[in-house]
């Protein structure tokens, strides 16, 4: 299987659509599965610009399409109803094969997300031609309850959309890079899958993102890894046999 991690910096409007769409076109000859992170559609920092930015599905059909030639995950502020989630969208085959609303939203310090976006309640698995899949958007995976729920799940891949910033946890003492290749080692190992972790890159209002996207293997192991702090897409080879 032929994935490729779209490294992007997205910004804080609709026009990321576009890059998407290029970068999709770029690569659909030589990648079975391309994955970009959390809200590559729309930028991180949307707060009240949510209310103009956020997409109907109905407005995604040019990605439906493209999947006809190649397996699409994108990250997207989506309205739902009166609602709007944080959701991680998987295209396959010209129709939207299966989507996870974000459901850990963090609400601490210069994170609002719960002010603005309404939680999901599920995680879940859905098949596709690779295998059994399950997605999860950043923060999810920093819960043992999700963990112990992906167990159950039992994917063969695991797809983490993430957009997460070097600084903003000074409180807590940790290293946010360390602890992000910590715990999806653990979750990979613990679920006997592959993980697939993107991670965007660039600023927005002084917030830098640092990228290092990577595969993991079922034994933990970091396999292909992408730069820190640089745009990049690139396909990897995985092996098949799970």
């Amino acid at each position: 299987m032929r994935i490729t991690l779209a490294q992007t910096s997205p910004r804080l409007n609709r026009s990321n659509i576009d890059e998407v769409v290029s970068i999709i076109g770029s690569c659909k000859h030589e990648s079975d599965l391309i994955v970009f992170g959390e809200l590559s559609l729309n930028g991180y920092l949307l707060q009240d610009k949510l209310y103009e930015d956020a997409w109907e599905i109905d407005e995604l059909d040019i990605l439906k399409e493209l999947s006809l030639d190649v397996d699409i995950v994108v990250g997207a502020a989506i309205r739902d109803g009166e609602s709007f989630r944080n959701a991680a969208l998987y295209f396959s085959k010209g129709k939207l094969l299966s989507k996870h609303y974000k459901v850990h939203l963090p609400n601490y310090g210069m994170f609002e997300e719960a002010r603005y976006f309404k939680a999901g309640t599920i995680f879940e698995s859905f098949v596709t031609q690779f295998g059994k899949i399950s997605m999860v958007v950043c923060e999810d995976l920093w819960h043992k309850d999700v963990h112990e729920k992906l167990i159950k799940e039992n994917p063969s891949y695991i797809v983490a959309l993430v957009a997460s910033p070097a600084r903003g946890f000074s409180d807590s003492g940790i290293d946010i890079e360390d602890k992000w290749y910590e715990i999806i080692k653990t979750v990979a190992a613990e679920c006997r899958a592959k993980l697939v972790f993107v991670n965007r890159v660039g600023f927005e209002d002084g917030l830098g993102f640092w990228g290092g996207s990577c595969i993991v293997n079922e034994d933990a192991k970091i396999v292909h890894k992408l730069p820190r702090y640089k745009k990049t897409v690139k396909t990897f080879e995985t092996e098949e046999n799970l």
